[in-house]
């Protein structure tokens, strides 16, 4: 069984790499406008938005063993494996004909980081890092939930410190290798977009060179 599994695997994963994708990782804490400025993107520039967590839960809803089985663990509190979200990326990129992804919320931490690399072999053009004081996200969040049970002060506070201590050593890695874009994610939300139109032009202009 675990052999034509494998061997789908290798020819997903060699058919993405293939195509060459340009894949830029979009991170940054709760609240610091990410899903907006994704869909700002999208428009203008053309790129195809996925959400690791939208597919995790797509995957749930689907009600396949696979889903069951994300579903199991987010319930026991397990994070779920690296391999499982890289799969769920993989298709969904495969399926939308586009090459040219945002991956948000993606990689959560450096073993995911490492495994994306390492599985897909596809290393990002950059990464895009929504930079936002943690009052600033705290007023943010508080503001336009009022009905998300789970925005409450300590739920975002623990998001939070979850967030720094996992994410931040990806954005330092790629920090190293001169692939961090740092926004002033604090600023009215026209003026961030601003700034992320001056990363992606930038982007296009370098590639046409």
């Amino acid at each position: 069984m675990g052999t034509v599994v494998d061997a789908a695997n290798k020819e997903a994963n060699g058919s993405l790499a293939e195509k060459k994708p340009t894949v830029v990782f979009v991170l940054g804490g709760p609240g610091s406008g990410k899903g907006t400025q994704c869909a700002n993107i999208v428009q203008h520039f053309g790129y195809t938005h996925l959400s690791a967590g939208d597919l995790l839960r797509a995957e749930i809803k689907s009600g396949s063993e696979n889903g069951t089985m994300i579903q199991n663990m987010i319930k026991e509190g397990k994070i779920v494996p690296s391999e499982v979200t890289i799969k769920l990326l993989q298709k969904a990129m495969l399926e939308s004909g586009n090459d040219k992804f945002l991956i948000d919320g993606f990689p959560r931490n450096e073993e995911n980081r490492a495994a994306f690399e390492a599985v897909t072999k596809i290393e990002p053009e950059f990464v895009l890092f929504f930079d936002c004081s943690e009052e600033e996200m705290e007023r943010r969040i508080l503001n336009r939930n009022q009905g998300r049970e789970d925005d409450n002060i300590e739920t975002i506070r623990k998001r939070f410190k979850v967030f720094l201590e996992s994410s931040l050593p990806v954005v330092q890695y790629y920090e190293s290798k001169d692939k961090v874009r740092k926004i002033d994610a604090a600023k009215p939300v026209a003026e961030v977009f601003e700034a992320v139109k001056v990363v992606f032009t930038a982007k296009d202009e370098k590639a046409a060179a």
